[in-house]
């Protein structure tokens, strides 16, 4: 099963590597040289030609890159690998990344949310923002996936609620605590990390260093558990505030694209005393939250800009696609984790940092 999920993501995301990718400087070059009247077209044909398997529209965004999207991310957001990260690799491939205004039904450009420093008036809404924008969004497909996989878990703190179930009024107590300090540096940092880290360098070098530390706490967690049965240590309502805060505390690191969300916190879970199966059992449902928070920020603040440039159908799309694939890998990373350990997704992130790395180099 491992080698076929490998296999799966290789083909996935590496692919796309064979052609030619044009920076954001030379696609608004090559734009400009070919338009007459204004570079201000939306149309990727002429602004990314060959730069990936499926060309945007005018619309920004075709069923195939719902497609793709979709696996790519359900694939890989609860995997420790960074589905944030994927998804920047595969929007750079596609020719997603590239800075042109985008156009609403009526032809008139669509105002963004940054100040044009030149004019002091909003600068137009591009495909680039569009794109990582819907790359937060597209993970209310991961959230639904939970939603069904956990519905007892999540019932457990309905009832807590009413009064009737302790241990599931705890275990929102500790997913809340584990949340807080996402909630507060995301808010913070939103602006910073998309204009600074949002990039194909930040997610090569968090690859990296993720697999590092996946590598040294797995030798760790051996060392000092042993062979102790799958199930041992305390379950999610057991944990203390102070425990819950740590791993959300760690969670934070994450906020760089390409670290991996559910890397941190599964790590946060080993040093809390977690076995591998709650750990990533934690994450999924910590993530419930904090993605939802995520995905529900992104579209309040951009969403009159997404909803007049990209079609509603291949947006919804890419979300249930998402929903299927991330469904199927919950269910085997958690048996996966029990048997092996996070060793397998260390390796293939240094595998994919160096084969992006050279592509970008050598390419």
């Amino acid at each position: 099963m491992s080698r076929v999920l490998l296999s799966f993501l290789w083909v996935t995301l590496l692919a796309p590597l064979n052609a030619p990718v044009q920076s954001p400087a030379d696609a608004a070059a090559a734009q400009n040289a070919t338009t007459d009247a204004s570079p201000l077209v939306t149309t990727a044909d002429e602004a990314v030609p060959s730069a990936a398997a499926s060309t945007p529209t005018a619309t920004g965004l075709t069923y195939m890159d719902g497609l793709i999207l979709g696996i790519v991310e359900g694939v890989t957001e609860y995997l420790p690998v960074s589905s944030t990260g994927h998804l920047i690799l595969t929007n750079r491939f596609l020719g997603l990344d590239v800075p042109l205004p985008l156009l609403d039904d009526e032809g008139q450009l669509i105002p963004g949310k940054r100040i044009d420093p030149a004019t002091g008036e909003p600068a137009p809404f591009t495909l680039e923002e569009a794109a990582n924008a819907y790359a937060i969004i597209i993970q209310g497909g991961a959230i639904i996936a939970v939603v069904i996989l956990y519905w007892k878990r999540l019932w457990s703190i309905v009832e807590g609620l009413l009064g009737k179930n302790r241990n599931g009024l705890l275990l929102l107590r500790n997913l809340m605590a584990g949340f807080l300090p996402a909630a507060f540096l995301g808010l913070l940092l939103d602006d910073f990390i998309e204009s600074v880290l949002f990039g194909v360098w930040p997610v090569v070098i968090a690859l990296v260093g993720g697999a590092f530390l996946m590598l040294g706490v797995e030798r760790w967690r051996r060392a000092r558990h042993g062979s102790s049965a799958p199930e041992s240590g305390p379950d999610l309502h057991e944990l203390s505030i102070r425990q819950s805060l740590l791993v959300g505390l760690l969670q934070c690191v994450a906020m760089w694209p390409g670290t991996s969300r559910s890397m941190m916190t599964i790590v946060g879970g080993y040093v809390v005393g977690l076995s591998p199966a709650r750990a990533a059992e934690f994450s999924f449902l910590l993530g419930l939250i904090t993605l939802s928070a995520a995905s529900a920020y992104k579209a309040l603040s951009l969403g009159p800009q997404m909803l007049a440039a990209l079609d509603l159908g291949p947006v919804l799309f890419g979300i249930v696609v998402a929903t299927v694939a991330a469904a199927f890998a919950v269910k085997w990373l958690v048996s996966y984790l029990t048997r092996h350990g996070l060793a397998l997704f260390a390796w293939y992130r240094l595998a994919l940092a160096a084969v992006v790395a050279a592509t970008i180099i050598w390419g």
